[in-house]
């Protein structure tokens, strides 16, 4: 549904944060309006500093744990912590986020009548048997481990959406996301590719969790907002999960070594215990992002590391 100005208004929780804010923007660009709705704890205000002024744009401070009560023809639902720094903080609030969240958001769909869009996680893998990971893999999760609180509560919220799709009719778009990195991560959320990235721009020693010969699968933030938009405008029919990452798959001492190479940094690499219930691979099959979306990565993982290290050594020069 259009309003009189023939324009979509958008929901997007958690939309100060990373990926949140950089949907915003192709969504503006789209030409929708956009009510951007976040409570700030790992979101960042920053990340919208260039849409201050906005004439389609709109922000409002809000729990997604409590209940919304906004009047919006679509719903991306983005909030919750997505750093293991961050979701461990306060493990009960991440649960609470993921959970009551959905509860809230889907309630609200479910009133409007409006199609939502869940970001859901590579986590609902844990560390997986089965490799690389296809849809239909039911996963390998530790329910009580330190990182349950984050996997356990996005599986929840796709239980529930699924749910809300067969007992109420509501249309649900439900997407996998893995590793994605890019311009506006938070610099000290954990995540490998900043981690690294400023630690080699201040010359630190790189810190590697175990040998390094862990994989992962790293997706440039335009690619998986590009996925995202595609999976919302599907028909009705297609409601996931769908995986949206980058299928190339590299090690950890890798990731490092090419930081260090493109920051031309003199860091050294310092081995770590691995944490609890890290998984030592992860990889998504995007057979059906291909074949329904017609979508695929396009970005190198060179090309994005540059872009991504420009970002940061802006910051750090702040």
């Amino acid at each position: 549904m259009r309003n009189v100005y023939g324009r979509k208004r958008v929901l997007v929780t958690g939309g100060a944060g990373f990926l949140g804010s950089h949907l915003i923007d192709r969504l503006l660009d789209r030409g929708d309006e956009v009510l951007c709705v976040d409570n700030l704890f790992t979101g960042d205000k920053s990340n919208l500093d260039h849409l201050a002024g906005h004439p389609r744009f709109e922000f409002m401070r809000h729990d997604v744990c409590f209940p919304l009560y906004v009047e919006v023809d679509e719903i991306y639902n983005l909030a919750c912590p997505a750093s293991p720094i961050h979701y461990q903080h306060d493990p009960v609030q991440t649960t609470k986020t993921s959970v009551h969240g959905a509860i809230n958001m889907l309630g609200l769909a479910k009133r409007l009548r409006c199609k939502i869009f869940q970001a859901s996680t590579s986590e609902v893998y844990g560390d997986p048997n089965i490799h690389p990971q296809p849809e239909e893999y039911w996963g390998n999760v530790n329910p009580i481990g330190p990182r349950s609180c984050y996997d356990e509560g996005k599986r929840c919220a796709e239980t529930l959406f699924f749910d809300y799709h067969r007992q109420h009719g509501l249309q649900v778009k439900v997407a996998r996301i893995f590793n994605t990195y890019g311009p506006r991560m938070h610099a000290s959320d954990g995540r490998v590719v900043s981690n690294f990235i400023v630690q080699a721009l201040k010359g630190e020693d790189i810190t590697i969790f175990g040998d390094g010969s862990q994989t992962r699968s790293f997706c440039y933030v335009d690619d998986l907002i590009e996925g995202f938009m595609r999976l919302m405008e599907t028909d009705d029919d297609v409601i996931g999960p769908i995986n949206l990452g980058n299928p190339g798959e590299f090690t950890i001492r890798q990731l490092a070594e090419l930081v260090i190479e493109m920051t031309d940094s003199k860091s050294g690499l310092v081995e770590h215990p691995l944490p609890q219930d890290d998984p030592m691979q992860r990889r998504p099959d995007i057979t059906k992002a291909q074949s329904i979306l017609n979508w695929e990565p396009s970005v190198p993982l060179k090309q994005g590391l540059e872009r991504t290290i420009a970002y940061f050594r802006g910051k750090l020069a702040e």
